[in-house]
């Protein structure tokens, strides 16, 4: 390992900025590190466009001074005793809060678990530069594509560093490998574009550079030609790269923050049918190699798995402290940070697969849209209502058919999630994650 993995610096410097915080008159206070080491290389038709090196330490203090509170961020250069009197002085005139302070102390991590989160390969730029090549040398071998969009290929470590004074000091590293490549096939105005793209924590589960550029290449090849739809009402099968997407939007929905803030569609459905029975979405932040894994939330609390949603029943909020005290709830532990702000968000989201294949779930649909794109953000998640542009193909006797583009697909997430059925192709590829679903009735705009 080198020195750029090495986190015990920043560790004493998390711990003495808390206990230079206490002694300068705060209450309680905590100190965070974040550290990203990244190394990327773009690729385009056959030479490196751009190499990209960076490297940062940063610092976040958080002090509280009775309810009051206030956080300073700076970088690991800065004077450790113009931070605590910074932030002091800031946290004695800021507004009461009655909901902050840190965790409470029986909700701390104590002997964290082994998640297998940082591999200790370190890659190079030639290494990098040979896969982002290699990848975009495969999608423009497809037959039908006319040009290249790039490579990119990437390497990082991120960490975390925290110190409360609850006793509370953990720290972790995470490693990231990334691999994409994008195709365009046609001509003039019938140009269509593509692409694949991957992440994995540990090198050795990154796809194959050339299989992942072949697939870039044969979905661009599909998609020439498209055509559109008759306006009407269709069920619609969202592509498993495309079906997170709806995922993300329920746990925004269920997040705390927006439940305080009475600004969630979902508001009052806790503990109601929300989703068909059998359906089930749960969270993990301690499953091995999970892009959004982690021994310890962002205010040091324990770790555990979740289900935001069993036998299609809304069971809980995503909460942090703060949010839980708001909502006379406990924290879950689902505290994320970014510095000295913290929110709650999900970690490893998935919904779980249903019984059927993808194949069955399309026969099952008969005629329909499949979408594998989609485009804008016309998504409220004060009232559910669900409107974007989506590009696609034709579902006609249970079967993939001509390719679509230029539609709109509507409708709204209540109705949506009631009817939304999961095939069994679910992979864990990203922090969030969901199987090919078919949704019924939605409104599809075309012709």
């Amino acid at each position: 390992m080198t020195a750029q993995l090495d986190q015990t610096k920043l560790l004493e410097r998390a711990a003495s900025l808390v206990e230079a915080a206490k002694k300068a008159g705060a209450d309680a206070a905590d100190a965070v590190s974040v550290r990203r080491v990244s190394l990327g290389i773009e690729a385009l038709k056959g030479k490196v466009e751009q190499t990209t090196r960076s490297e940062s330490d940063d610092f976040a203090l958080r002090v509280f001074v009775g309810r009051r509170h206030a956080s300073v961020s700076a970088n690991i250069l800065a004077d450790q005793a113009t931070l605590v009197e910074r932030a002091i002085a800031m946290a004695r005139v800021a507004p009461e809060d009655p909901y902050a302070g840190l965790a409470d102390r029986d909700r701390l991590a104590g002997d964290l678990p082994e998640l297998d989160l940082l591999d200790g390969h370190i890659a190079s730029v030639d290494e990098l530069k040979d896969r982002a090549l290699a990848a975009e040398e495969a999608a423009l071998a497809v037959p039908g594509i006319t040009n290249s969009g790039g490579a990119s290929a990437g390497w990082g470590v991120s960490g975390l560093v925290l110190a409360t004074s609850e006793g509370f000091t953990g720290t972790y590293l995470r490693s990231l490998f990334q691999l994409s490549a994008t195709a365009i096939a046609g001509e003039g105005t019938g140009m269509e574009r593509d692409y694949d793209f991957a992440y994995a924590i540990h090198d050795a589960d990154l796809p194959d550079p050339v299989s992942l550029g072949r697939n870039a290449g044969e979905r661009t090849v599909r998609r020439v030609g498209p055509g559109t739809i008759e306006t009407g009402r269709y069920p619609v099968v969202f592509d498993e790269r495309v079906s997170s997407s709806l995922v993300g939007h329920l746990s925004a929905a269920v997040n705390g923050a927006s439940i305080a803030r009475k600004s969630s569609f979902l508001i009052g459905d806790l503990g109601k049918a929300v989703f068909a029975p059998g359906i089930r979405i749960a969270d993990d932040p301690l499953r091995r190699r999970g892009i959004a894994s982690r021994p310890f939330d962002g205010e040091g609390v324990r770790q555990a798995p979740l289900d935001l949603v069993a036998d299609g029943v809304l069971q809980t909020w995503l909460l942090d402290s703060a949010t839980a005290r708001e909502l006379n709830r406990s924290t879950n532990g689902r505290a994320a940070r970014a510095g000295g702000t913290l929110s709650p968000s999900s970690t490893n989201l998935a919904l779980l697969p249903g019984t059927v294949s993808r194949d069955e779930l399309l026969a099952g649909v008969g005629e329909g849209v499949y979408i594998i794109d989609l485009l804008g953000s016309g998504v409220s998640m004060t009232t559910g209502d669900y409107s974007r542009g989506a590009a696609g193909y034709r579902i006609r006797n249970g079967a993939l058919a001509e390719p679509l583009s230029e539609i709109t697909i509507a409708g709204n997430l209540r109705d949506m999630f009631r009817t939304l059925r999961p095939a069994n192709d679910l992979r864990y590829l990203f922090s969030t994650n969901a199987p090919t679903v078919a949704v019924e009735g939605m409104t599809v705009a075309g012709r």
